[in-house]
């Protein structure tokens, strides 16, 4: 007669912790690993880069200055030379690579005014973003940043990103609906905002999108979605 073989406690308990840390491994790692979105403190402390998904492709722009007021001097472009250094895109149309955890593209470098070919990537922990960077191919160096803001939600501006809706006038099986209201002309001045009541609640932003708001005194303001800027937009949709 055949016997069932006997499973001990002690080996359930073993399989246990094996189940268990594949789970860890395979599941809770990527979770993390995949998002690199939020406000980073570069190394040397002197600026947070805000990094947020826009049309498909990470992008990163100069969110909070600890000196305001900086220009981009060396900038190659003599047009750009006077523009701020807040709200600067830094990390230009990184796309994901899933086979490593990585996102690559390009970060521009505004204490010498170079592209760099670039990836980024988290570090041991989701507080830790490795960015590494290199000049035709050499030359290459690297920074870790630290988290200073939450992930960031898709941008509601990625909804008319290039591809995620349909054309005007292509066809989708049924007619477009008419226009809700008449439209505003642009020569047309809009009416200024009546004032807000004292002590009342301020208006809640769209789901995703950061808007422009006071930091500390004598800090510039947050800059807010950065899939608005126009550097970004103009390549997103």
């Amino acid at each position: 007669m055949l016997q069932r073989p006997r499973i001990t406690t002690r080996s359930l308990t073993y399989c246990g912790i094996l189940f268990s840390a594949g789970l860890l491994s395979a599941g809770l790692s990527p979770a993390f690993a995949a998002d690199p979105t939020g406000d980073w403190q570069v190394e040397d402390g002197v600026a947070h880069i805000r990094v947020a998904e826009c049309g498909g492709s990470m992008w990163g722009a100069v969110a909070w200055e600890k000196t305001p007021g900086g220009i981009d001097k060396n900038n190659p472009d003599a047009t750009k030379k006077t523009r701020p250094t807040l709200g600067i895109v830094t990390l230009i149309d990184m796309k994901k690579n899933a086979a490593n955890d990585k996102w690559a593209g390009q970060v521009y470098n505004a204490k010498d005014g170079k592209f760099y070919k670039s990836t980024i990537k988290l570090g041991d922990t989701p507080d830790e973003l490795e960015i590494e960077g290199c000049v035709l191919g050499f030359l290459c160096g690297g920074q870790t940043w630290t988290r200073v803001g939450p992930s960031i939600p898709s941008s509601p501006s990625n909804l008319t990103a290039k591809g995620a809706l349909p054309k005007a006038g292509a066809a989708t099986g049924a007619k477009m609906a008419p226009a809700a209201g008449p439209t505003v002309s642009a020569a047309t001045p809009k009416a200024a905002p009546a004032p807000a009541a004292a002590g009342a609640p301020k208006a809640a932003a769209p789901a995703g999108q950061k808007t422009a708001t006071a930091t500390a005194p004598g800090q510039p303001a947050d800059i807010g979605d950065i899939c608005l800027l126009p550097e970004i937009n103009k390549v997103t949709h």
